[in-house]
């Protein structure tokens, strides 16, 4: 038999001996390798999952145009996009703002892709359904009250070319307050406008809007009948986008658009962007500190199990030094010991680990959790640290037993 062989058989006879006392010190040691594989699954994962459910508070940047008074096109919009990775942009919904009247009252139209429109404002309430076909009008809550609008109804809005202003406004709620530039519909009284100048169009309610922002003051329609309405190509007062990404790289995508000679400036959406880092920070500050005392819980329960261990092989341990045994002999059988304890916990606890991360994003994110191959050999590799730095005291008791004294009986 092997020299390897034989060491290997001592370590398992002397775990099978004291299986008792070795099967809580390997329930500590996977408990304690669970928690780390879960919480660093968690802790890697949480930007996306962050980022995800923030994505529901509305957009978290904006672009306008450079020069003051000016519109972004589509190619201008199109050229600021290529510096976003296509699989970060959750949305893209650019605005364009003109002022017409219903039934001789000035009203703020914003046109906008409204599918992409639901994807940057996921918080949006609608009553009723999204327009998805030309003619179709959504009334923010504020105006189908002042005018008596409910869903089904129909009414015909004019455009008048002399009296329109544009507005570069957000419509992402409170969170782009400090970005607005409403155009002001009181000048539109129509007093000096030329009638025969005026375009009509009739438009059927689909949805009433409710925010409790901005929003409720407008009505809403597709850039295709903003077209229609204005006779005219549409440009953006203002384009908002949903972007995953983290804070340093979205404040990278912005240095860059607005690096691009393209006519186009971005700037973040504050509010939104700081929750975000600010929460993520606190968070896996959480997860650290809830690893850290686990970990050290952990090698407070493997500690105790090896020191009584050590304790009760008192007698054995005196026998083998009187029998000319090296203390290095001794700590090898030890430290056998505890780096297989801890091979086989952190094995059982990377599996567990996932498990225990999944259950967490589902229940707290509602979405799966990616599965880290790294994590495996890390998590053995700290439970086997663990382990051995917890036999240290234990094996330095072990090598201060006095053969005569302790086969003496005391």
């Amino acid at each position: 038999m092997s020299k390897q062989k034989m060491y290997m058989r001592m370590i398992t006879a002397s775990l099978m001996r004291r299986r008792s006392r070795m099967l809580v010190a390997l329930l500590a040691i996977a408990v304690g390798a669970t928690i780390l594989s879960g919480l660093v699954t968690i802790y890697y994962d949480v930007p996306r999952q962050m980022g995800a459910q923030f994505r529901n508070y509305g957009a978290n940047m904006i672009m306008v145009a450079t020069e003051n008074g000016k519109t972004v096109t589509e190619d201008m919009m199109n050229s600021a996009l290529e510096v976003i990775p296509e699989e970060n942009i959750v949305g893209v919904a650019p605005y364009s703002y003109v002022t017409v009247r219903m039934r001789n009252i000035p009203i703020i139209a914003a046109a906008t892709d409204l599918a992409s429109a639901q994807k940057t404002s996921p918080y949006w309430f609608v009553t009723g359904e999204w327009p998805s076909a030309s003619g179709e009008i959504m009334f923010g809550e504020e105006v189908a009250e002042s005018l008596g609008m409910s869903i089904g109804d129909t009414i015909e809005v004019t455009f008048t070319p002399e009296i329109t202003t544009g507005s570069a406004e957000s419509t992402s709620g409170g969170d782009t307050a400090d970005d607005e530039s409403t155009a002001d519909a009181d000048t539109a009284d129509g007093s000096a406008a030329d009638e025969d100048t005026n375009i009509y169009m009739d438009f059927t309610v689909t949805g009433i809007l409710d925010t409790g922002g901005n929003e409720e003051g407008y009505v809403f329609i597709s850039l295709e009948d903003m077209a229609l309405l204005t006779e005219s190509e549409v440009t953006y007062d203002v384009v908002e986008l949903s972007v995953s990404a983290s804070s340093e790289e979205l404040s990278s995508y912005v240095d860059e658009i607005s690096a691009l000679d393209a006519g186009v400036s971005s700037r973040l959406v504050k509010r939104v962007t700081q929750s975000e880092t600010t929460v993520l920070t606190k968070l896996q500050a959480l997860v650290l500190l809830v690893t850290i005392i686990v970990l050290m819980l952990t090698m407070i329960c493997v500690a105790t199990t090896m020191m009584a261990v050590a304790t009760e092989r008192r007698k054995e341990i005196g026998l083998r030094k009187a029998l000319g045994a090296p203390n290095s002999s001794i700590v090898a059988e030890f430290m056998g010991e505890a780096i297989l304890l801890g091979g086989i916990g952190g094995l059982v606890g990377s599996g567990l680990g996932f498990v225990f991360a999944e259950l967490v994003s589902v229940n707290v994110f509602n979405s799966s959790i990616n599965f880290q191959p790294a994590l495996v050999p890390i998590t053995i590799i700290v439970s086997v640290a663990i382990t051995a730095l917890s036999c240290m005291i234990p094996v330095r008791n072990a090598t201060q037993v006095d053969p005569a004294i302790v086969l003496k009986g005391e």
